[in-house]
């Protein structure tokens, strides 16, 4: 079993102390002993629906039974500045943390802090993006090939031809990254795809909106959008320029864009695409991996096979269905307008992983009543393929790295 020894720790005083953590100052003096495990819930980017739900998912968890009462969780909120969160990690390595669950801002500039908490005895589980500190658990989507299979699916809609758009994430960051790299080395062997303007932002639906008007204004013409989180945002933007017409898009999985893939009258203007993207419950993952490992009821894992794979989700105008509950039940994955936000991001549920969780969990970080934490599946662990500057260092990427493995091109470079 695990070598990880359950440690006592000092809780933080005061919500003061919390707060200047965030800050990235050391809180205030603790108070005694309680013998739950410190696990941090640790954000950079925050903001957007994604980083709220992901957080709220975590936070839902350590709510539930037996967690409830074996874990103390605080969240703290870095913002996009590497050294930030950087200067926050060291605070949570000085504090006694037993484990830290993160959404890092980077992929290279975290991991001498990261090795350092590792040998303090400290697991870091990033969920969705990634760090290249071979000590530090990456569960995420990003190597499941969202930049090349949406890529692809955009160049079957425009038929090999026509002006695009990139909307892209967050600067720097490995996600937005391994995305674009996926999806351009698709583009790049087309050439009648046209790349007419590159945008980041954010994984905001405001952000993409704003940024896809600009865009517009020097290209009314555009044929289709290739779009990270925010898609719903780029939606608006192209019935603010022209209300009866849409184009071909790609996208990620908020609610509004799944309802507007199926909406009859948007596909009569010209939308079709695929609701693809980065799964909030990745985050729910790392969490309940890091508490099985801390309480000895997984092993740990060796150091080169720490990166672990969450499928890719994979959602066309046919395949939209309303679910009636709060949960998914019965193939749903997506819910009606009326009951959340347009950009609520559907993949918060995995009835196989997460089953403790419904729509309130999500929503507001609360846990479902009657809940208990239930067991991961054996054999839950799928090892992600290594890539350099990704999720390894000194390591070779595969010659498939950019392989297809959703879509299938339905015409000739």
């Amino acid at each position: 079993m695990s070598l990880i020894t359950k440690k006592k720790h000092i809780t933080l005083a005061t919500a003061l102390g919390v707060s200047m953590l965030a800050a990235g100052m050391q809180p205030a003096e603790a108070k005694t002993e309680d013998g739950k495990w410190l696990i941090y819930l640790s954000l950079s980017y925050s903001g957007n629906s994604w980083q709220s739900e992901a957080a709220n998912i975590v936070k839902a968890l350590a709510k539930t039974p037996p967690y409830d009462e074996t874990v103390e969780l605080v969240e703290v909120i870095s913002g996009t500045d590497p050294q930030s969160q950087i200067s926050d990690y060291e605070s949570m390595i000085a504090n006694g943390a037993d484990g830290i669950v993160s959404f890092p801002i980077s992929s290279n500039a975290l991991n001498r802090t990261v090795r350092h908490g590792c040998e303090q005895g400290v697991l870091f589980f990033m969920y969705d993006a990634t760090v290249t500190e071979q000590c530090a658990y990456n569960v995420s989507y990003i190597t499941s090939g969202f930049g090349e299979n949406t890529a692809q699916a955009l160049v079957n809609e425009l038929g090999g031809e026509g002006k695009i758009f990139l909307s892209r994430g967050v600067p720097g960051n490995s996600v937005d990254e391994r995305h674009t790299n996926g999806a351009m080395h698709i583009f790049n062997q087309y050439p009648g795809i046209e790349i007419a303007a590159e945008y980041y932002s954010n994984w905001d639906d405001r952000t993409t909106q704003q940024e896809t008007s600009k865009a517009l204004a020097a290209h009314p013409d555009v044929d289709g959008i290739w779009a990270q989180a925010g898609e719903y945002g780029a939606i608006q933007a192209l019935l603010q320029a022209d209300e009866n017409r849409l184009v071909p898009m790609t996208g990620e999985n908020s609610n509004g864009f799944r309802l507007a893939l199926a909406n009859e009258e948007y596909q009569a203007k010209g939308l079709s695409g695929v609701s693809a993207g980065s799964p909030p419950a990745q985050s729910g993952l790392a969490f309940k991996l890091m508490m099985e490992m801390l309480e000895g009821e997984r092993d740990e894992l060796p150091e080169d096979q720490r990166n672990i794979q969450y499928p890719l989700p994979w959602v066309t105008a046919d395949d939209v269905k309303l679910c009636e509950g709060d949960t998914f039940e019965d193939g749903c994955n997506t819910f009606p307008g009326d009951k959340v936000p347009s950009s609520f991001v559907t993949e918060v549920f995995n009835p196989e992983l997460l089953p403790e969780l419904s729509l309130a969990s999500a929503l507001e970080g609360t846990p479902t009543p009657g809940a208990t934490i239930q067991p991961l599946p054996a054999g839950v662990i799928e090892n992600a393929p290594n890539e350099p500057g990704i999720n390894c260092r000194n390591c070779d990427a595969p010659e498939n790295l950019y392989e297809l493995t959703t879509v299938e091109p339905t015409v000739s470079p």
